[in-house]
This record gives structure tokens, C-alpha cells and sequence, in this order.
């Protein structure tokens, strides 16, 4: 009998609506579901109740399991013929980590699939009425992590990112924004450069803020958000009183 594949599943950037056909197929149809913190209460609503659940999700500095025992609790759930799914938020290959488990994988010979999802910076920047690129504005996006290494250093290319052209999207971020601020500010990006915060993207709990890259840390001291929030910085923000179309907004004078 041939082992069942392991599906690799982006469940989106939060909002049910915005998981994929084959996702919800997949959630439906599995017999063990690994599943992250940020994938929300109404998707793991729609695991089978006779499925097995298994959380292993993280937090800063708080992990409830480690990232090399969750992928060898993958090849253990596959070699027991289970239908897997690995349930991750946004996009699996996007700051998910997804590759380096479809890596211990296949050096194990184990069948797999990877589902994309919807990514953080494609529905926040959506529901926040700020297009990633625009026609004269951007011609381009860069996806950043803002999430510090093991030895709580930030390492990004500060010069690389200094094109006005391109669209700077900053995942888990929220901690070191002072960081990022400075460094692209010294990097030669412009201070009055448009920025915004959005929190909680395309769920009910959406709130953003919008200032510049040299207001935008004040702003937000004085509007704190909650994490999981999205940086987005470049000349489409400025869009965004426009194109707002969804849900609570808060605009900060920059």
C-alpha cells in the first residue's frame, strides 16, 4: 500500500472566506491535523471531529514544540498512514517554514504536496485598500521577515531596499519597527517615505494605521495594535484613504 502524501496547506491571512477550494477539501478529508497559532478558530471549526489535532504553534520566544521535532511528527503521522495535513497560516512557502519541512520530508521518502494560501502582504494589502503595486507608484514588492535571528539580530539587505520604485512589505515586524525604521532611514530611504500597520488583517478585528516611515513607530505608540500586524511601506500607501474599503480604518497625521 503507497503512503499518503502529507499536504502542506496555506490557510490564508485569516479570514475563512479566503481559504482555497482544495484547502477546505483537504481540512474536510484528513485523519490528522497540525495546525499553527494564527490559523483561526472557524477554519480548525471545519476539521472533522473524529480527525486528530495536534497545535504546534509558536510565538516569540515561546514554541510549543521545536521546528525540528514538528517536522520529524510529520514522517511519525506518515508513516502511520495517516492523511496529514499540515496547516499553516498565510502561505506555506512565505515565512511558514513550509520548505524546511517538505525538506525532512523527502529525505525521509515521504510523499508531499504544498497548497498555497493566501499571503499576509496580498490580503492585508487588499482589505487595507493598499494595492502592493500600482501603475507609476510601484513597480515591484519585496516580501522582508522583521523577525529577528537566534541571536536577536535583524539581518536584511538595508541598502537593497532603498529603490522608491518597490513596495517593502514587513512580516512580523511589530517588535523591531524601531530597527527597521532607522536602518532604512540610514539606508537612504526617504523619512516622509508613506507606511502603514495593519493589524489583524481581513478578519473582523482589522485596524491600521497610517503615517509615514519616520511617524509611523510615534503613531503607533499612541495607537498600539496587536500582533499578527503587517508593515507596509511605499508611495501606495498613500492610496489607502481611497481605497479603504473594509471594515475600521485609523489614519495618523504623518
Amino acid at each position: 500500500m503507497s503512503m499518503p502524501r502529507v499536504h502542506l496547506v496555506g490557510a490564508g491571512p485569516g479570514n475563512p472566506d479566503l481559504l482555497t477550494v482544495k484547502a477546505l477539501r483537504l481540512i474536510q478529508q484528513a485523519e490528522v491535523v497540525v495546525h499553527d497559532r494564527l490559523v483561526p478558530q472557524e477554519i480548525l471549526d471545519l476539521i472533522p471531529s473524529s480527525a486528530r489535532r495536534i497545535f504546534v504553534g509558536k510565538a516569540t520566544r515561546n514554541h510549543s514544540m521545536a521546528q525540528e521535532d514538528i517536522n520529524l511528527l510529520l514522517v511519525e503521522l506518515a508513516r502511520e498512514g495517516k492523511r496529514v495535513v499540515r496547516l499553516k497560516g498565510g502561505d506555506p512557502f512565505i515565512f511558514g517554514r513550509g520548505s524546511e519541512e517538505a525538506l525532512t520530508l523527502a529525505e525521509h521518502g515521504i510523499p508531499f504536496e504544498i497548497v498555497p494560501g493566501v499571503t499576509a502582504a496580498a490580503g492585508c494589502g487588499a482589505y487595507a485598500g493598499i494595492p502592493l503595486t500600482h501603475r507609476g507608484l510601484a513597480t515591484g514588492v519585496r516580501f522582508v521577515t522583521g523577525h529577528c535571528r537566534e541571536d536577536n539580530e535583524l539581518v536584511c539587505d538595508w541598502r537593497g531596499m532603498m529603490d522608491p520604485d518597490t513596495t517593502l512589505v514587513f512580516y512580523m515586524a511589530l517588535a523591531n519597527l524601531e530597527t527597521i525604521r532607522r536602518n532604512l532611514i540610514t539606508a537612504g530611504v526617504d523619512p516622509a517615505m508613506p507606511a502603514a500597520a495593519v493589524s489583524c488583517g481581513t478578519t473582523d478585528a482589522q485596524r491600521s494605521v497610517l503615517a509615514t516611515l519616520g511617524t509611523l513607530e510615534r503613531a503607533l505608540a499612541l495607537q498600539p495594535l496587536p500582533a499578527p500586524c503587517l508593515i507596509i511601506v511605499g508611495r501606495v500607501v498613500a492610496l489607502a484613504p481611497e481605497l479603504a474599503w473594509y471594515g475600521e480604518r485609523e489614519l495618523a497625521d504623518a
